[in-house]
């Protein structure tokens, strides 16, 4: 098994029309609708869920996030800043493996969290994690709804977001059951990481395609694009993308088990961000 060497929604739109599929091996099924959209949320926003889930943190759900330190107390040097953050706002078991990725993405390996040595870098990440045994379905808030207030600032103190969600292949539009759809209104992002995806085989779908523009992450209240740029990334994994990932496809099971493919989208994603950083846009004057 490979592995990097280590020493970290949706808007609801109805999409009738007929696009042509981008990205590799893709078919042309229509979506149907998005899994985890408001209208079959319990609750109303984060706030609600923690309220009417009070005393079950740790039960039901979890939270976990790290922020880096970064100080600069020099009256002459510049030192480096945050400009990336990596979400999961699903995570845990109500879209199984996206917590996990989210770890290594940020560059941290997701059984030990030791951080990576692959030269680039750690970035910030916030998570919401399902833990019950069954029914984590529940536990979804959209995200567009998201109001977590370590989340929403985090976000609003980061250049980039990058935000990982589930899916099935039917909801993708795709007749690969292994494939990704790139939303997220940060175009620049959006063709970085397609293109790293190519390189390691990654199926794609382009969330502007009509047939998927419910996961294509485009609301601006999405945390994704509530950033400092008022712009985003964000992935929406089919099941079967992320089930083979992981040999042991359990909450359990999965941060211990990754396969070459799991290492594969970690490093797409990890060199698509640092290539991003090289941008203009990304300097803090």
């Amino acid at each position: 098994m490979r592995r990097m060497t280590f020493t970290s929604r949706r808007t609801v739109l109805t999409a009738l029309a007929t696009a042509a599929v981008s990205g590799p091996v893709l078919g042309t099924l229509t979506a149907s609708p998005a899994h985890a959209t408001g209208e079959f949320d319990i609750y109303t926003s984060n706030t609600d869920l923690y309220t009417k889930l009070a005393g079950q943190e740790g039960v039901d759900f979890a939270r976990r996030y790290k922020r880096h330190a970064y100080a600069d107390h020099s009256l002459s040097d510049r030192y480096p800043y945050n400009r990336t953050t990596v979400m999961a706002m699903h995570g845990g078991g109500i879209e199984m493996g996206t917590s996990e990725l989210c770890l290594g993405i940020a560059g941290y390996h997701p059984a030990t969290l030791q951080p990576a040595d692959d030269g680039l870098g750690a970035h910030d990440y916030w998570m919401f994690e399902g833990l019950r045994s069954s029914n984590n379905r529940e536990l979804h808030v959209t995200a567009k709804n998201n109001d977590d207030h370590v989340a929403i600032s985090m976000a609003l103190s980061s250049l980039n977001v990058l935000s990982l969600h589930g899916c099935t292949a039917a909801q993708a539009g795709t007749a690969n059951p292994q494939a990704v759809v790139v939303g997220g209104l940060n175009e620049r992002f959006k063709t970085l990481l397609k293109a790293e995806f190519d390189k390691v085989n990654i199926a794609w779908r382009d969330g502007n395609d009509p047939e998927v523009r419910n996961l294509a992450g485009i609301n601006t209240d999405n945390p994704c694009n509530r950033t400092m740029l008022g712009e985003g990334g964000q992935l929406e994994l089919t099941t079967d993308l992320r089930a083979a990932m992981f040999s042991v496809n359990t909450r359990a099971g999965r941060a211990g088990s990754t396969t070459d493919k799991y290492w594969d989208f970690v490093r797409a994603c990890r060199t698509a961000i640092a290539a991003l950083h090289q941008d203009p846009e990304q300097v803090i004057l």
